[in-house]
């Protein structure tokens, strides 16, 4: 039964986990000068943790009646009964809850933001089929963090922060179009919408397009922030790792797009790595 809450939660499964991770450590160490608090790491990284789980588990209750239709999730835990929906649900409001002692500790405004945050991730699963977007809705539940580290910090939410906040929700977007990709076959029959559905031929593009507007806000993002050394140099690993995404998806096959999907692992250990790297560059030098 403990492998089925895990694969629920998606706890056997990180790839979302650190997605969801690495740009949230970098605004971090961004807001801070690269000195965040011990603590706010381990919060904003248990507090990443809890919320994507959370997120998996509302996602398959929202999902339970499709889910059996579509080759990757047929085999989910709501579709073969192994826990029911009622169980979910119980575990989703745990998951929140434990998310929410953690956004206590912070300042009120912070946690005025992570009760935003919540509302728009549980939104997520439902817009589905309400709207071919849902993947912007993504983009702004995994984006959230990016908001809660200034000001968990006490900054206020400066142009800085918000432009690392949209560069990061048109990052989501295009990969979890390549996500979305796919499923787009099993989705059409049976009704759930998305941007891969939306895009349809043109999906290559489009998703080159939000790759390219993504790379150019991180670009910004470091200017506006005075680097000047190794966070450009990861920004040159970004451009490689979104052209060969590119690559694998040439033929829009199933195993291609999930590879290239995967592989924004490394586009966020290299955001997360040129601000750290370029932080403490910049102490080494002024020290």
């Amino acid at each position: 039964m403990l492998d089925e809450y895990l694969k629920l939660t998606r706890l056997d499964r990180p790839v979302g986990s650190l997605l969801l991770l690495w740009p949230t450590l970098a605004a971090l160490w961004m807001a801070a000068a690269g000195q965040p608090p011990f603590y706010l790491i381990i919060v904003f990284t248990l507090g990443t943790l809890l919320m994507r789980s959370a997120g998996c588990v509302i996602n398959d209750y929202a999902d339970r009646k499709v889910d059996g239709s579509v080759k990757r999730t047929k085999d989910r835990p709501l579709v073969t009964g192994t826990i029911r929906p009622s169980e979910a649900l119980r575990l989703f409001f745990a998951l929140l809850a434990g998310a929410g002692l953690l956004a206590m500790s912070l300042n009120q405004q912070t946690l005025l933001l992570a009760v935003g945050g919540a509302a728009v991730a549980t939104l997520y699963p439902f817009m589905k089929r309400w709207t071919h977007l849902p993947q912007v809705v993504l983009g702004a539940a995994f984006s959230w963090g990016i908001l809660m580290a200034w000001t968990a910090q006490d900054k206020s939410l400066a142009e800085v922060s918000w432009l690392l906040f949209f560069s990061s929700l048109l990052w989501i977007v295009a990969y979890d179009t390549l996500y979305a990709m796919v499923d787009r076959d099993d989705d059409l029959i049976v009704g759930i919408k998305s941007t891969a559905i939306l895009f349809g031929d043109l999906d290559r593009l489009i998703i080159g397009i939000l790759q390219c507007a993504a790379l150019l806000g991180f670009i910004l993002t470091g200017l506006k922030l005075g680097y000047e050394h190794l966070f450009f140099v990861a920004m040159f690993c970004i451009a490689c790792l979104f052209i060969y995404q590119q690559w694998l998806i040439r033929d829009r096959g199933r195993d291609g797009s999930f590879a290239a999907f995967r592989n924004n692992i490394w586009v966020g250990v290299a955001l997360f790595g040129g601000t750290v790297s370029e932080l403490a560059l910049r102490g080494w030098l002024s020290a």
